[in-house]
């Protein structure tokens, strides 16, 4: 069994996370956001690499039952009822709704992860039972990826943290997982950082998002295991 890492979806072609169990993670914001609806009532969240995509696939559901959610440069999307903030994800807007979801970084590497078996959707926020379905992942398949969105198709420290946090959680008590080499470059970042929100602050993701006044966005997605939802992406619908 082995585990491996990719920093950004760039080096994800076609065809790779086939046959594999992959995790997708966005902490600031997508998959911190997408976790939250879910768990609070949200009926389906449909990623879409742009906003035009996702105005397309909107188009194509019931008007009452869907709501257009995104953001460029941290802010919401002008004629979006939504923008990309867990705090809005609340029962009383997306219960029994359909969520299409267009964001800089986090829906375009879902995207491109499609083909994994499963692909699970990960962030603190669902930490405790994402290991647990990560590690079933990894036993049914042989092989665990775990894809960071970045941040502007670059390295983000709160994604490479949160996926070395779960490859220590996962290989633990487990017999023989090998890593490659970002697995294990992953790993090397977790004993620098005592919390998770030692390791966001600071960050050029958080800093943008402070700027925005969106600091709250922070300190939620720094909190770990408010939901035991594992959401799941199939067919281009997360449920």
């Amino acid at each position: 069994m082995r585990i491996d890492v990719h920093f950004t979806p760039l080096g994800l072609n076609s065809g790779d996370a086939a046959g594999r169990g992959v995790v997708v993670i966005d902490v600031l914001r997508a998959t911190t956001t997408i976790i939250t609806a879910l768990a609070n009532g949200a009926k389906a969240v449909i990623p879409a690499a742009t906003s035009e995509e996702a105005v397309r696939l909107a188009s194509n559901l019931e008007k009452d039952r869907v709501l257009l959610a995104g953001e460029r440069k941290s802010l919401k999307i002008e004629g979006f009822a939504l923008g990309n903030s867990p705090g809005e994800m609340t029962p009383e807007v997306v219960g029994g709704k359909t969520v299409v979801l267009a964001t800089t970084n986090g829906t375009p590497a879902l995207v491109a992860a499609q083909g994994g078996d499963p692909v699970l959707v990960g962030a603190p926020a669902n930490f405790k039972a994402l290991v647990e379905r990560a590690r079933q992942a990894l036993s049914e398949r042989g092989e665990l990826l775990i894809v960071c969105a970045g941040r502007e198709r670059q390295f983000a420290l709160e994604d490479a943290y949160t996926a070395g946090r779960l490859v220590k959680a996962v290989r633990r008590g487990m017999r023989k997982v090998d890593m490659y080499e970002a697995a294990a470059a992953a790993l090397a970042l977790v004993p620098l950082h005592e919390t998770w929100s030692d390791a966001f602050k600071g960050t050029a993701a958080a800093r943008q998002l402070v700027e925005a006044n969106l600091g709250d966005d922070v300190t939620f997605a720094g909190k770990q295991d408010r939901f035991g939802t594992v959401p799941q992406y199939a067919e281009r619908r997360i449920t």
